[in-house]
């Protein structure tokens, strides 16, 4: 067996709504273009066929300089659980690789849903702090969202 080399990411946060509505903001593209991304980038345009063997690819636009993508395929998705999928620069640095982010609902003690998200594995450490950072910054996002009005 090949001994598999790389850095993981692993990240939990705890939000304040249902696991049905975490979902709905995970798998629809209109909402996911409302949250995703480290904080002061837009998500400029979306293409997401949210089912099982569909694709997806983020125009993400960072406060300054040239927008980039983000692609790759959903494969897994279990409603009101979570979903899988791949995630893969198109204009990829020396450092970037594909990786496979997987994210897990379950309700949290005394309401609201827990997310976990695993990601990986990244070929440099630099790589994992990079996305550590714009997931948080995009959970945080996730919440405002949530606590702000519909």
């Amino acid at each position: 067996m090949a001994e598999t080399k790389g850095y993981p990411l692993s990240l939990r946060t705890t939000l304040p709504a249902p696991r049905q509505r975490i979902f709905e903001l995970l798998t629809d593209p209109d909402e996911v273009q409302r949250w995703f991304g480290p904080a002061g980038y837009t998500v400029a345009q979306i293409d997401m066929d949210a089912r099982v063997g569909g694709s997806y690819r983020l125009t993400m636009q960072p406060p300054e300089g040239d927008a980039f993508h983000i692609a790759g395929v959903l494969t897994e998705i279990t409603p009101v659980e979570g979903l899988a999928y791949t995630f893969a620069y198109e204009e990829p640095g020396p450092e970037d690789v594909e990786t496979l982010v997987t994210i897990s609902l379950d309700d949290a003690p005394g309401g609201g849903t827990e997310l976990s998200l695993e990601q990986g594995l990244f070929a440099t450490e630099a790589r994992v702090v990079l996305h550590r950072g714009g997931w948080s910054d995009s959970f945080e996002k996730l919440a405002a969202l949530i606590s702000g009005p519909r």
